[in-house]
């Protein structure tokens, strides 16, 4: 049948199962929210307050849910505030598709109004970016999109499509989805030999696993894989909740805020086994003296992945999940009873400490912790609250930590967890925001609001850049140039006037009722949790020294 490009673009989303759509409209996008206006009770289209929220969202509801997130936006403008978010979820291996428009293909290259080169400005943070300039070709345009975002290592995908091919007309006909399989064409049986040969040599064997164990879905295997070697784990920002965090060989996060068990079981291994991580300088630190002395396999989808961070001694290239299987079939039962107690001794020496007086982040994670059973989703923004989360709220399964890892973004927070939301209606969702971070997209409280989602929103308020004042502190000879936020805003006034909920905290014992209220509330609720300005983040290794040089406020308190 003959459709236009607007409804081929419907179509072509009905028919990769989406249901749910962020955006913000404009101009040369007005033919294509005129269609998903006619399917408005097949496609849910959030509006979001700014375009930028609409690419968060897209992320967060892709991480919550493990589908694609697809965000739409008008050009010129619309289109470039997508792109912090596109780039937040290149970093994190996010499959997002993003829908612009452009102007009509007469007009392009005349610098007519509102038109910009979209799919050249995101060519270094897409796996794939194009401009659909022939109604003929859109559909499988768009198929072809999805299939790249989902394949090998995910990722997010900008189809551009000028004005004229959403208003012409061409023959459409319904096709299935193609299914993307488990990317294995790279595993090969000589490298699952040499990991299970390496594995069978160690004594001190350490598992380090990353985000890759969670988009592959390896959850399963990865338990069945840690319990039959019988070797402790740690994990990266990303790979939180692939494995319990409640479970005995868990010992925390490794790297810059990981926990000194982490950081100091990592460098006396004899082996580390790296199951679907990239070895990120956060992670690594002096990566010359990172694991020195152990032997390292890495498994990853992405060979370009292999050795480029960190030399190691066995790569297997392909999907985590695929090749735990295997290597599942050829291990035997391990007993490193002796290496698991001297990780224990660790754990005990060098537990995660925070001052108990006073109100502070770690205690507000670890309240949140208690009341919602560690089952809730919880996304947060970047800097001190992130890592506090990280440390504090032990997640048990995969998708419940939803955070902008390789690129940081501030402001990320509250438009991913409307996407989580979105996703899973059924989860109890939180965003932990410090109130930097919180002010960037703060305006997205009214679209929380306006679609009447239960979204609790937690910001650690320390009236400072508290990240970036840590470093001033510890760094800089306390010059807090540019930190102090030393404005007159009332996130609980604002709050309201955007349709939400407030809450003011600043006593311990007032931090759990407000959390149960608001869960009881159903609604869209924003905590102002008051905190200490100096407040900080330990454990903590210094950018570029190793691991094993984590310090925390005792370490420092003995130097003095």
């Amino acid at each position: 049948m003959k459709l236009t490009g607007s409804e081929i673009v419907i179509e072509c989303l009905k028919e990769q199962g989406v249901d749910t759509v962020f955006g913000y409209p404009g101009g040369t996008i007005l033919n294509i929210y005129d269609a998903l206006y006619k399917h408005s009770d097949e496609i849910h289209h959030v509006l979001t307050s700014h375009e930028q929220g609409a690419s968060h969202a897209a992320d967060g509801y892709a991480r919550a849910t493990g589908k694609v997130g697809v965000c739409m936006a008008t050009s010129g403008p619309g289109a470039t505030n997508l792109v912090t978010g596109i780039a937040t979820a290149y970093m994190d291996s996010i499959p997002i598709v993003a829908i612009t428009a452009n102007v009509s293909t007469n007009l392009l290259g005349k610098d007519s109004f509102q038109e910009i080169d979209i799919a050249g400005v995101v060519m270094p943070i897409t796996k794939h970016s194009m401009i659909v300039k022939d109604v003929t070709l859109l559909a499988d345009t768009i198929r072809r999109a999805f299939v790249i975002a989902k394949s090998g290592r995910p990722g997010p995908v900008l189809i551009d499509i000028t004005k004229d091919v959403t208003a012409a007309e061409a023959e459409y006909t319904y096709a299935e989805p193609a299914i993307v399989a488990p990317h294995i064409a790279e595993m090969r049986d000589a490298d699952l030999d040499q990991a299970v040969e390496l594995i069978n040599q160690a004594s001190k064997p350490y598992i380090f696993v990353g985000g890759g164990a969670v988009t592959s879905g390896a959850q399963e295997e990865l338990d069945y894989f840690v319990h039959t070697i019988n070797a402790p784990v740690t994990d990266s920002l990303m790979g939180k909740g692939a494995f319990s965090g409640e479970d005995e060989l868990y010992t925390g996060m490794l790297g810059m805020h990981g926990t000194k068990t982490s950081n100091f079981g990592v460098t006396k291994c004899d082996l580390l086994i790296t199951i679907g991580a990239r070895f990120s300088d956060r992670v690594t630190g002096n990566a010359s003296k990172f694991a020195k002395n152990a032997k390292i396999i890495q498994i990853d989808v992405d060979a370009a992945e292999i050795n480029k961070n960190i030399k190691v001694d066995c790569s297997i290239i392909g999907d985590v999940k695929e090749v735990l299987k295997e290597l599942n079939k050829k291990i035997h039962p391990k007993n490193h009873d002796a290496w698991v107690a001297q990780i224990e001794e660790l754990k005990e020496k060098h537990p995660l400490k925070y001052n108990p007086d006073g109100l502070t982040g770690p205690y507000v994670i670890e309240e949140l912790y208690r009341i919602t059973k560690g089952d809730a989703v919880i996304v947060t923004d970047v800097g001190q609250h992130q890592m506090w989360a990280a440390q504090y709220y032990k997640f048990k399964n995969p998708r419940t930590l939803i955070t902008s890892g390789g690129l940081g973004t501030m402001g990320y927070g509250l438009g991913a967890a409307i996407g989580a939301k979105m996703g899973c209606p059924d989860k109890t969702v939180v965003n932990i925001a410090g109130d930097g971070c919180f002010r960037m997209n703060m305006n997205e409280v009214a679209t929380a609001a306006r679609n009447n989602l239960p979204l609790i929103e937690i910001v650690i308020n320390n009236h400072v850049l508290g990240m970036v004042r840590q470093w001033q502190t510890l760094f800089y000879g306390h010059r807090y140039s540019n930190t102090l936020l030393e404005d007159k805003v009332d996130f609980v006034k604002f709050a309201e006037s955007m349709g939400a909920t407030g809450i003011r905290v600043t006593k311990k014992e007032e931090v759990a009722p407000a959390i149960e209220k608001a869960i009881a509330l159903n609604t869209t609720v924003v905590i102002d949790c008051q905190i200490d300005s100096d407040d900080k983040v330990f454990p903590m290794v210094p950018a570029g020294a190793p691991i094993e040089n984590a310090f925390d406020a005792e370490d420092l308190e003995n130097e003095n």
